[in-house]
């Protein structure tokens, strides 16, 4: 069996999460930069040098991470997207692998140059990542937290608390709704996703259209960012870190066994 199928098999066989997660340190190859689509070209110029590049560097490694597994060149991946759960329009659901055809799910995210990319075969799947880059969480976590998850930020000590809670939040709640379908869109305000919580926890969707149970946990990672992943509410499997250049041993988080809503 190919390197490929290995990947693959493993994956499929395990019915957990592959969590890839990168850093883009240079400028793509002139070779990379032809992997990516006429559509997210475009994105990649209407942006900062700086900003254009780490994101045509981490959709690139989306690219070159799902070829391990689909056994094809980077190149002969072709993306599409899964109908929107609001309103059944193809153009603007999640992203799906259109060719080769796959059981594959993932979910890409990028802050500044560092991404995150998760890969199942155990349905649909979101990855949040954020670097802290902001301002503070007082101007948005009205907009985006619940009344207990604003309470929980008012009880804490100070401005360092309060700032990683609210990135907890945010993580979490973008995680669930890039699962479901409905990215940015969807109304963060309507999902509570317990900060106070260390979990993995269930957070619910019935309130966000697409709705449903998500399993939510905070994935290890470097210092200073902030990643979640949310994966359906029966998920069994074990959640694997990986890196783009690592090898096929595979080294799971410990694993999920006290879900609590």
């Amino acid at each position: 069996m190919s390197t490929a199928g290995r990947e693959y098999r493993a994956l499929c066989d395990s019915g957990g999460v592959d969590l890839w997660q990168g850093t883009t340190h240079a400028p793509p190859s002139a070779a990379d930069l032809r992997l990516l689509s006429a559509a997210e070209r475009v994105v990649m110029h209407r942006r900062s040098r700086t900003d254009g590049l780490c994101y045509a560097g981490a959709h690139i490694a989306v690219r070159r991470v799902l070829a391990r597994y689909l056994g094809v060149a980077p190149a002969g991946i072709r993306f599409g997207t899964a109908p929107c759960p609001w309103c059944a329009d193809p153009r603007h659901g999640r992203p799906v692998v259109e060719a080769p055809r796959t059981h594959l799910e993932f979910n890409l995210s990028h802050a500044g140059p560092h991404w995150a990319l998760a890969v199942t075969c155990a349905g649909q799947v979101g990855v949040d990542v954020e670097d802290g880059r902001t301002s503070g969480p007082a101007g948005a976590a009205s907009l985006v937290l619940t009344p207990s998850e604003l309470a929980h930020l008012d009880s804490l000590p100070d401005d360092a608390a309060r700032e990683a809670a609210f990135l907890r939040c945010w993580t979490r709640k973008e995680a669930v709704v890039k699962a479901i379908g409905v990215g940015i869109t969807g109304d963060l305000k309507s999902l509570d996703v317990h900060p106070q919580d260390p979990g993995p926890l269930v957070v619910s969707g019935a309130d966000t259209d697409g709705g449903g149970q998500w399993l939510v946990e905070d994935v290890p990672s470097r210092p200073g960012l902030f990643v979640s992943l949310a994966r359906p509410a029966d998920s069994a499997g074990p959640v694997v870190l990986r890196t783009q250049g690592s090898a096929l041993s595979r080294s799971p988080l410990e694993p999920f066994t006290s879900p609590r809503s």
